[in-house]
């Protein structure tokens, strides 16, 4: 029911976890793909070969907290597919420290791969979708954005940010027929949460926390951004999907 066909599509961080399987969905859809990766070369070449008989895909390397970076590698998407009709915001990372001890240093990081990233990306990438009067902005936040969580404060306030980023371009591009909206996973099983899903303490406890009594797998969270990316979802915007199994009861 879902078809994306002649539609270029922008994945950030797609050579592992939740943008990997957005990736997988939206060449099964007949889009052709463009994804962003950093450290995985050979997981994103994987992805490139395995799917190019089916789909135009190419990979990008980029580093996220460097802006140049950003620019130049986007300039490059642009060149190579003409024009991007469908953005996801998904690469970020997750890292533990407490408010007393967390460095400037930290809290850029976070900031500026989580958060900042996005609103460049989004940035360097609205123009051509006001001029076709076209585009699908999907931005991958957390649960942590909506309620806060202990020794990661960090963390929280860049995906609280992207909420509210989300909800603001919403309403400020809805006239150029360009949806903004965003997905916000719970616990899902990934290599950023591998470690700490490996204490049985702490999975058991968050096992416990989540009234499906399961967690998800990325293609979980894959299925809402496709959702989102396609005409199904052509009259919502600004809306903060919820993908947590009932975690987190919030609208």
């Amino acid at each position: 029911m879902i078809t994306l066909k002649k539609q270029n599509v922008l994945v950030t961080g797609g050579s592992r976890g939740i943008g990997k399987a957005c990736v997988g969905l939206f060449v099964k859809a007949g889009a052709n793909v463009a994804f962003t990766f950093n450290l995985a070369k050979e997981e994103a070449d994987k992805i490139v070969g395995d799917n190019k008989e089916s789909s135009k895909i190419k990979c990008y390397r980029v580093n996220l907290a460097n802006f140049s970076e950003i620019e130049k590698q986007v300039g490059l998407v642009l060149s190579d597919f003409g024009n991007i009709d469908i953005l996801v915001n998904n690469a970020g990372i997750w890292k533990e420290a407490a408010i007393d001890k967390m460095t400037i240093e930290e809290w850029n990081e976070m900031m500026n791969i989580n958060l900042t990233s996005t609103y460049l990306i989004t940035k360097l990438l609205v123009p051509k979708m006001k001029e076709k009067r076209f585009g699908r902005i999907i931005n991958i936040s957390s649960t942590a954005g909506q309620r806060g969580e202990a020794s990661h404060s960090h963390y929280a306030a860049s995906k609280g940010g992207m909420i509210s980023l989300t909800k603001s371009l919403a309403a400020e591009l809805g006239e150029f027929n360009i949806t903004v909206n965003c997905v916000a996973p719970g616990w899902v099983i990934t290599d950023m949460t591998t470690d700490s899903l490996a204490e049985t303490e702490i999975y058991k406890k968050v096992l416990s926390d989540i009234p499906l009594r399961k967690i998800a797998q990325p293609e979980e969270i894959a299925g809402p951004v496709l959702f989102l990316a396609s005409s199904l979802a052509s009259h919502v915007t600004g809306e903060i999907l919820n993908v947590n199994g009932g975690s987190v009861l919030c609208g």
